[in-house]
């Protein structure tokens, strides 16, 4: 038996990025609500920046789930 380490360290590189960037913008979502109700206070318009911004990296982060799952099936 054989093993292939350098596309064992490929895939290991790959999945760790990859893990790093969907909760690195899940955390920036996330921070991006909770400036949204702070905002709210002080004027509509940068509280619908923040959200707008909030849903775009939870819809990032659902994309890049759903092309893993994509990529598992077939």
């Amino acid at each position: 038996m054989k093993i292939d380490w350098e596309a064992l360290g490929s895939v290991f590189g790959v999945s760790l990025v990859s893990t790093v960037v969907v909760v690195g913008l899940f955390a920036v979502g996330v921070v991006a609500l909770s400036k949204q109700e702070s905002a709210a206070g002080g004027g509509g318009g940068s509280a619908a920046l923040a959200r707008t911004g909030a849903y775009a990296c939870f819809a990032l982060c659902t994309a890049a789930v759903a092309y893993g799952i994509y990529l598992i099936v077939t």
